[in-house]
This record gives C-alpha cells, structure tokens and sequence, in this order.
C-alpha cells in the first residue's frame, strides 16, 4: 500500500496539478490524505480523482482548513471532526478504516508568534487531539496518522536553525506538543528509517526556497509500532512542487510504503 499526505493549499487550485502527478507517478498511490483543501464539501472538484479510480471522502471548509481521503478501496467507518462543536468549527480531522488498519487524516493550525490567541490556539488543538486519540481509538493497533502538522521536530528538520529558531514551528512549545503526540505510542517513519537523511516538505514561495533546499519539514506520516514491521520506505516526492505551471503548492507529498 502507498499512502500520500499532501497540503495542496486548495484542492480547486492544484487539481490540475494533482493529477498530472498522480499520472506521472503511473496513478501508483493508493490512499490519499489531502489537507488544507479550502473548498465547501459540495465543491470538491472529485472528477478527475473518481476518473483514477478514487473514492473521495470529503469534510471541507470554504476558504480554509479541509481534509479528505481518497482511496482506491471503500473506505469504512468513516468519522470527520472531533464531534466537538467548538473545535470543529474548523475542519482539520478525518478518521477513515481501510480493513483493520485505521486511517488519521490532520490538518493542524499554523500558529502564530508566542503570546497570540492563534499561537494558544495551537497548542490547545494538540492537547484536544491527543485526548481524542487517547478517547477513540487504541494506539496498539495499526494505526497511521497522516498530514500538515506545522511543527518542525528538530533543528535538523530546517534547513537553518539559527535563522529559523523561535520561529513559527520550531518554537519549544510547539515541539514539546509534537513530542507528547509521539510519546503516546506513535513513530515517526521518516526518521525511523532515515535518522540522519536531511528532508524538507515544504518551502515558502517569497526567495525561490525550493530551488535553494531551503526548507522545513512539517508534514508527517506517523504510525503506531504494530504498524511499524510493515513500512517498507517513506520519500517526499518534490516533483509537484519543482513545477512553474500550474502553480504549485507550497508543499511536496510525502508517501509511505506499507507491505500489507
């Protein structure tokens, strides 16, 4: 199974480009977890995805946020949001089975600067997750949580610390959120398999970032150890993103390889 986490900052925008990667990667993806979609659920451009193969499930925002999961194979218990009035006024989480392997499809909140409302907001987000995790679903099984989580782990995960540091992502309390998220049982394959790889998602637009390597990881494929024996490899793939037209996103997709 290849499972993708991609941040398309809005699907209407990059459909265009998301299929000609699909296509060029031989429509060799099987499950697709797509953040940051910024369409109503009635305006989710499917078409091109159902003419691929795809099932869409869609719990999108006009404007902003969203989330979907799309899959070759039905999709069962399917359950968007926290089912939480307060935090699910904005859409940023979708849980979708695949058989016995649960499926977490997260777009979390960008922050802001230490001190501001959207800087708390965050780090409520990751506390309000992590007891919907403890809450909902077992963290012994095969679980896989996917997407945008806008924390940079580690200093190795920018491309310069010393410009990047306290920063939004690289700040302390974000980090202690992202290391608590993992201290409940989850792995972080990338650096699983790659400890020491130099790997960026994403790279601002203002610069030319991409074509300088200048860049942060902040996009994850995290899996519970049940899980772990299976994953075969994880890469980023900077195709979509090297591209000039159609514009792309300011994130690359990253792909996890299971043997299941």
């Amino acid at each position: 199974m290849q499972l993708c986490a991609f941040n398309v900052n809005s699907i209407r925008t990059r459909i265009d480009l998301l299929i000609s990667w699909l296509e060029h990667r031989n429509n060799n993806i099987d499950v697709l977890c797509l953040q940051e979609l910024k369409v109503a659920d009635k305006d989710f451009p499917g078409e091109g995805l159902e003419r691929l193969g795809y099932q869409c499930e869609v719990y999108g925002q006009k404007g902003y946020n969203g989330v979907a999961i799309c899959s070759k194979t039905q999709l069962q218990e399917v359950r968007k949001g926290f089912g939480d009035d307060y935090w699910d006024s904005d859409k940023r989480i979708m849980t979708a089975s695949l058989g016995d392997i649960r499926i977490v499809n997260v777009y979390a909140p960008h922050g802001g600067v230490r001190g501001t409302e959207k800087f708390d907001y965050k780090l409520k987000w990751y506390t309000r997750f992590m007891l919907h995790l403890k809450e909902k679903y077992s963290l012994s099984e095969k679980t896989v949580i996917v997407g945008d989580f806008n924390v940079a782990r580690a200093d190795m995960d920018v491309y310069d610390p010393r410009v990047l540091a306290d920063t939004i992502g690289t700040m302390t309390e974000e980090r202690a959120a992202f290391e608590e998220l993992l201290s409940l049982g989850l792995v972080d394959t990338a650096r699983h398999l790659y400890p020491e790889k130099k790997m960026y998602t994403w790279w601002d637009y203002i610069g030319g970032g991409i074509w300088k390597d200048q860049g942060m990881r902040i996009d994850y494929i995290l899996c519970t150890k049940p899980f772990i024996s299976v994953l075969q490899d994880v890469q980023i793939d900077l195709w979509p993103r090297r591209r000039r037209t159609p514009k792309p996103s300011d994130h690359a997709p990253v792909i996890g390889t299971f043997k299941i």
